[in-house]
């Protein structure tokens, strides 16, 4: 049993948390649009994966949508590339915010072609009842041993951080489950 003399409940919000497909499609949907996914009751909002792409649905100035698979499965992805005409976004940044969002845009698409590995870092987020990644980037991976160290990775974070689970007690103690 772990001791985590921490007084405040485990939280991953607003981290990029390395998850394998299958762990970030089985997360719990939120309960409201003001909750995130969660993940043993550890509250998820931000992912990474690597793998490679296998789908690519571009429209320009629109959307990039593709998937990456792991090997464990496939995880959707959607990189928006509207962001100069989106009136959404022009409301809440400067048109220079919005410059720099666009060309990192732009740049995140390039890589994104069949049959590339590549780590995709972004927001969990939820379309038509399912889990994808709102993309924030996309760097190509070059390094064969990338996706084995990535699992590994994955493997020790889970043991070790994410299958830890709140335990309600006055020491403020934490648990580890057992899957």
């Amino acid at each position: 049993m772990q001791q985590n003399k921490n007084p405040f409940p485990i939280s991953l919000h607003n981290t990029h948390v390395k998850l394998l497909a299958f762990d970030l499609l089985t997360l719990t949907p939120p309960i409201s649009p003001n909750h995130s996914f969660t993940r043993n009751s550890i509250s998820i909002t931000r992912a990474e994966t690597v793998g490679t792409i296998t789908l690519r649905d571009h429209k320009p100035f629109k959307f990039l949508r593709f998937a990456i698979d792991d090997g464990t499965g496939c995880i959707p992805c959607i990189l928006w590339l509207n962001h100069m005409t989106s009136p959404h976004l022009a409301r809440r940044r400067s048109p220079q915010d919005l410059c720099l969002l666009a060309d990192a845009a732009a740049r995140s698409a390039e890589v994104v072609k069949i049959g590339n590995v590549a780590r995709v870092r972004g927001r969990v987020t939820e379309y038509k009842g399912g889990v994808q990644i709102t993309v924030t980037d996309v760097i190509s991976e070059r390094d064969p041993n990338v996706e084995v160290l990535h699992w590994v990775e994955c493997v020790n974070l889970a043991r070790n951080c994410y299958n830890l689970v709140n335990v309600s007690s006055s020491s403020g103690s934490v648990v580890p489950k057992l899957n």
